[in-house]
């Protein structure tokens, strides 16, 4: 099977990649991603030369360049991962979040369905198997407060930019499957860490600034709650709901690993107070910053269905993870 995989430079779909290409020997993978300043190919280094795999520079925007390769590969599977997504950066460029997120998914999304299908609900001979796969966000459900979890069912109310965009390329490909019968599913997953994430964000921002000797700034009175979710264990979800999930579906993936940012950044300084001590303690970095307009207070996540219906449990706790991270981010950093 060749699959056509979007924005698998970034952090999470080049976790995906390796681990997808080493579970399935008879999947090519052609990996299209338009290489911003989050897409990294050092990122993909271990298999950068693997006979299954291609790499494509390309814009998701680029409706022409989404056909010639359809045209050229016949795809029969879609994972998109492609989207801009640093929630600062879209509040300073929202118009590169619509571009990207919205217009971007639909392209893929309506050549995906002229490849794919005769007309509304009548698939093409051979492409009865023909899977959509779109990878969201749970911010898209908006902010809770001190108790309660994000069910598949809960209403939408995003607050940032980044998370309206990613709401709308849900609701495109939600009406694909409503309105043309697409077999398209969705996984809205929790705050990702661990290994080839982005410098900006707050796990690898935490460990550099630490490291470095600077403050660790974190935002308001760090009691914004997230609930984290190690890469890899991600990267099995989302593998069980592309081969196993129900068609027009929607799977939550959560760690249920709630974590404040102060206490993150306290558990990286004990870490690296271990593993690269200092004549004065880590945590003793740790400023407060001026919180970020529209800041939610807590993520947090109901993944019983993905576990009930397809088995997936995470295999990393909080503590067990970020060990794991913190040693990846100090090999970079530090050689």
């Amino acid at each position: 099977m060749t699959i056509l995989i979007t924005g698998g430079a970034g952090f999470i779909g080049s976790n995906f990649i390796p681990y997808f290409l080493e579970q399935h020997n008879n999947a090519h993978i052609i990996n299209l991603d338009k290489l911003t300043y989050a897409g990294e190919l050092s990122n993909l280094k271990e298999i950068e030369n693997h006979d299954r795999y291609t790499f494509v520079k390309g814009d998701i925007c680029d409706r022409e360049l989404i056909e010639n390769l359809f045209k050229t590969y016949d795809f029969k599977s879609v994972i998109h991962f492609a989207a801009e997504s640093h929630v600062d950066n879209s509040i300073e460029k929202p118009d590169e979040f619509i571009k990207t997120n919205v217009i971007g998914t639909f392209n893929l999304i309506d050549v995906a369905k002229n490849h794919w299908m005769e007309e509304p609900f009548k698939v093409k001979k051979d492409y009865e198997n023909a899977r959509f796969h779109h990878i969201s966000t749970d911010e898209v459900f908006g902010t809770l407060g001190k108790t309660g979890l994000f069910t598949e069912s809960t209403p939408y109310a995003p607050n940032s930019p980044y998370s309206a965009s990613k709401a709308s390329s849900d609701f495109v490909v939600r009406s694909y499957f409503h309105t043309y019968g697409m077999n398209v599913v969705t996984t809205n997953c929790s705050n990702n860490y661990g290994p080839k994430q982005h410098d900006e964000k707050l796990i690898p921002t935490i460990i550099r600034k630490a490291i470095q000797g600077d403050n660790i700034p974190i935002y308001g009175d760090g009691q914004n709650v997230r609930d984290w979710l190690y890469v890899l264990d991600h990267c099995v979800g989302i593998d069980l709901v592309f081969q196993k999930g129900t068609s027009g579906e929607v799977y939550n993936i959560g760690g249920k690993n709630e974590r404040n940012n102060l206490y993150i950044a306290h558990t990286i300084c004990a870490i690296l107070d271990e593993l690269l001590p200092q004549n004065t303690f880590y945590k003793e970095q740790i400023t407060f910053v001026k919180d970020r307009p529209g800041h939610d207070f807590r993520y947090a996540i109901d993944a019983s269905k993905i576990e009930s219906e397809l088995g997936w449990k995470a295999s990393e706790n909080f503590e067990t993870g970020i060990k794991k991270t913190v040693k990846w981010y100090l090999k970079k950093y530090k050689g």
